[in-house]
């Protein structure tokens, strides 16, 4: 198991991750595509938060069942937990320390109809799909 250690712009919040990075996605819905995200997913407990907690500002949008966080001081993107997979977070690997994203395949990912319900959606992927679940 790899440890990287990941902070926002200014410091104030500050995470250790301990997971190997085998893939990151990028996200078609109108809030990744405005924030230019480029995330490792990861399980819920390879995530630690170190510092920062109390600066920590939540984003809920659409259905409100993703948790976008953000550093109320500099405003960065941190990691959200996921609407499709809430059992995982989404980390912005730009926040990651010595990390080379490069380094690693993109996928891209379908948010943007991810507000419809999917009868076919993929087992791997339990959280709701519809506005309805919010």
């Amino acid at each position: 198991m790899t440890t990287y250690l990941g902070s926002c712009h200014c410091g104030a919040v500050r995470f250790r991750l301990e997971a190997e990075i085998t893939e990151l996605t990028t996200c078609d819905c109108s809030l990744c595509v405005k924030r230019n995200a480029v995330m490792a997913r990861v399980p819920d407990a390879a995530l630690t938060l170190t510092a920062g907690e109390e600066v920590l500002a939540l984003y809920p949008w659409n259905t409100r069942r993703a948790q976008h966080r953000f550093c109320r001081i500099c405003g960065v993107y941190v990691f959200h937990r996921k609407r499709s997979a809430p059992d995982q977070f989404g980390v912005n690997v730009f926040c990651l320390d010595g990390f080379d994203p490069a380094s690693v395949p993109v996928r891209p990912t379908d948010g943007a109809t991810m507000s419809v319900e999917d009868p076919a959606a993929r087992p791997d992927r339990p959280g709701p799909r519809s506005p309805s679940g919010a």
